[in-house]
């Protein structure tokens, strides 16, 4: 990012994001999930949250734009356990991203990431990770019954949604950084942790039950 998108990213976050919000960033991902998977035909195809090693949702990413722009968020990411094919105790991400552009004015979106395969998985749990530099990404398909058929969908490690204004589609997020959010996870989890400790051996708190069950509920179980 650049240093003045990332000035505005800083500013504009600690305005809208206080220390000790993580659980209600908790509830409002699970419901995302909910919703999004709710929709009869506006869905993240089944077929390919079935196949998902991990889900990130990030609910709520600010986008402020004047003269250049920048976008920030605060999400979570769970992974699915190999032997049981359930859902990790979430760890805490953000996200960051330039944009240029002469627009002046304020926009939320929330966002959803499906990481397709382990590799992926991997390479997100560094301690910084750049979408489409370290890992290959593409908006994903949107219906309940759509499968990924294009090449560059079968082929991405990651596949990316938004949802502004009620509107639901696959988006492109090449260049937005994914790092740890240590702050949520001390919160959470009572220490800073890493996130790739989080999901291979964190104890979810009673908070992060309800999007665990969300997850559970819209997903089968791998074999």
């Amino acid at each position: 990012m650049k240093p003045k998108y990332f000035a505005v990213a800083l500013l504009f976050s600690g305005v809208l994001f206080g220390a000790n919000d993580a659980v209600r960033r908790l509830h409002d991902a699970a419901q995302v999930i909910t919703e999004v998977m709710g929709a009869a035909d506006k869905a993240i195809p089944q077929d390919l949250f079935d196949k998902a090693e991990c889900i990130v949702v990030v609910p709520g990413v600010k986008k402020v734009a004047f003269i250049g722009g920048a976008k920030y968020g605060r999400g979570f990411i769970s992974c699915r356990h190999r032997a049981t094919g359930g859902w990790s105790a979430p760890a805490a991400v953000k996200v960051e991203g330039g944009s240029a552009g002469f627009q002046i004015g304020v926009s939320e979106t929330d966002v959803i990431m499906a990481v397709m395969n382990r590799r992926g998985a991997d390479k997100l749990l560094q301690s910084k990770f750049t979408l489409g530099a370290d890992a290959s990404v593409a908006g994903g398909p949107v219906g309940r019954t759509t499968s990924a058929d294009t090449d560059a969908q079968m082929q991405a490690e990651i596949l990316t949604w938004s949802r502004t204004r009620g509107v639901f589609a696959g988006i492109a997020l090449d260049g937005a950084t994914l790092r740890p959010d240590d702050e949520s996870n001390k919160d959470l989890y009572g220490t800073v942790t890493s996130n790739r400790e989080v999901i291979d051996h964190g104890t979810p708190p009673a908070d992060a039950q309800e999007l665990l069950a969300v997850l559970n509920k819209y997903s089968s179980h791998k074999s």
